[in-house]
């Protein structure tokens, strides 16, 4: 039976802030178009997070179930190390999901943008077929590309959407920042587990990118986010306090580019999530000041 402990981590809290700054972000456009509203933006953090924990815990089972964990490098995985049950686990994740639908209802209930339903289902059935299923896409290289869909373009644009009615350049532009932060720490997390995937017949992105362009890659995902300021800073200049997040990224780059491997890996994940939130919260504030 697993501990409290075990099942915090198993939900693996470092992967929040991918949830938390796609929704702060998107409260930063919508402020921008003068249509925030607290309780909205508050039930559409709840969704992500209740979506990012369901897909954490369904990712442990679905890989635990094929053995793909069964020698993991980084976080601890329930079913892969045996602390728990697969049943429990697929449990805690259907549970998860139950959650996020029925909070996602009543904020289209409330709101009446009834066609985000359709959104609502697809990140679901995205988070349980990345591992889960015949065919899991995870395995044939496209989580990035699912990360940017459903953490960054979704999460941040359903944000605005469902408060304002509308989107904007502003939002937009967010998106893909956020989406790709996101990315970067799926690209760093895949790094890690390069040699582990590889022979459990795991093709992510990473193994096809092999390690050196793994490394390239995930260099020029992180300069992304900053474009994307400089630019939006030419209509709203207040947006450039965001730039100062910049030096948060100095050790992770540094271990990536130092050729970091296995365990050496997992600080990087952190630093490049606390480094997004912080972005999205001095974006959301530059935003919100213009």
């Amino acid at each position: 039976m697993a501990t409290v402990t075990e099942w915090i981590e198993g939900a693996r809290p470092r992967t929040l802030p991918n949830a938390v700054a796609p929704v702060v972000a998107g409260v930063g456009a919508t402020i921008q178009l003068g249509a925030f509203t607290w309780w909205q933006s508050l039930l559409a953090l709840l969704v992500a997070l209740a979506l990012i924990i369901g897909v954490n815990f369904a990712n442990d089972y679905s890989d635990g179930v094929r053995g793909t964990d069964a020698d993991r490098v980084g976080p601890l995985r329930l079913v892969g190390s045996g602390a728990a049950a697969p049943k429990l686990v697929l449990t805690a994740a259907l549970t998860c999901f139950g959650v996020a639908g029925v909070l996602g209802l009543v904020l289209v209930a409330a709101t009446g943008r009834w066609w985000l339903l359709a959104m609502g289902a697809a990140c679901i059935l995205g988070a349980w077929f990345y591992t889960g299923g015949r065919k899991p896409y995870g395995y044939a290289g496209l989580g990035e590309v699912a990360v940017f869909i459903f953490f960054g373009l979704a999460a941040v644009l359903g944000t605005v959407y469902v408060q304002a009615g509308r989107i904007s350049w502003e939002a937009l532009g967010a998106a893909v920042a956020v989406g790709c932060f996101s990315m970067v720490v799926l690209v760093a997390n895949n790094l890690r587990d390069i040699p582990t995937d590889r022979v459990a017949g795991k093709v992510t992105l990473a193994v096809r990118l092999g390690d050196a362009g793994t490394r390239r890659f995930y260099l020029v995902l992180i300069a992304v986010p900053y474009v994307v300021t400089v630019l939006l800073a030419v209509w709203h200049p207040w947006l450039l306090i965001a730039l100062v997040t910049a030096p948060l990224l100095r050790t992770p780059v540094r271990v990536i580019t130092g050729g970091g491997t296995g365990p050496g890996l997992i600080p990087v994940l952190k630093d490049t999530g606390l480094a997004m939130l912080a972005w999205s919260v001095l974006a959301c504030v530059g935003l919100a000041v213009s």
